[in-house]
């Protein structure tokens, strides 16, 4: 397989009336990206889909990233979201080959938004880990719980990095929805 999108959580395929807007959330990688797709119907954020963006680890960062942004391109043509939201970036000084890699995984991300014309969100990971957890510095099986129990799925959203863009999806939704914030 040379990689492609691979849906794991999906619940509602149709644009209600009445949301306030769709996004697009995204947990960036270069070997997996994880993506999630609610629509804000205040006061609720409702799951619409969640998945994978699986890349081939064999390829050349520069193959993977083309192929990162014709996968984008397929979910911006699919769920055509009002809004991408992103983790901002991080680097911790024990990892920084970590960020400066997902670095180029989000800088396909927000090229591929930006000219689609799709607003961009970037919130940080503490707010993202708050916002669905009530905790800061939750640990990613925490993160996984609390999608669950968001929507009662019978299962975790796996593997983490769907649950990871669910969450930075949710906490925009939830930002947006408290903002009256539109698009």
């Amino acid at each position: 397989m040379n990689g492609g999108r691979c849906p794991h959580v999906r619940k509602r395929a149709h644009q209600p009336a009445g949301r306030l807007m769709r996004i697009l959330g995204l947990d960036p990688g270069l070997v997996l990206t994880g993506w999630g797709v609610v629509d804000v119907l205040p006061p609720r954020v409702v799951l619409v889909a969640g998945g994978v963006v699986r890349l081939t680890p064999r390829q050349s960062i520069a193959q993977r990233l083309v192929e990162l942004e014709r996968e984008l391109e397929g979910l911006f043509d699919e769920y055509r979201p009002d809004v991408c939201a992103v983790e901002e970036l991080y680097s911790h000084y024990a990892h920084p080959r970590t960020a400066i890699l997902m670095a180029h995984a989000r800088g396909v991300i927000l090229l591929a938004a930006e000219r689609r014309g799709v607003g961009i969100r970037q919130f940080p990971a503490n707010r993202i880990k708050q916002s669905i957890t009530g905790y800061g510095h939750a640990s990613k099986t925490q993160i996984q719980r609390a999608i669950q129990a968001l929507w009662n799925l019978p299962q975790p959203p796996a593997p983490p990095d769907v649950a990871d863009a669910l969450a930075v999806a949710v906490c925009c939704g939830r930002a947006a929805g408290m903002a009256g914030l539109h698009g």
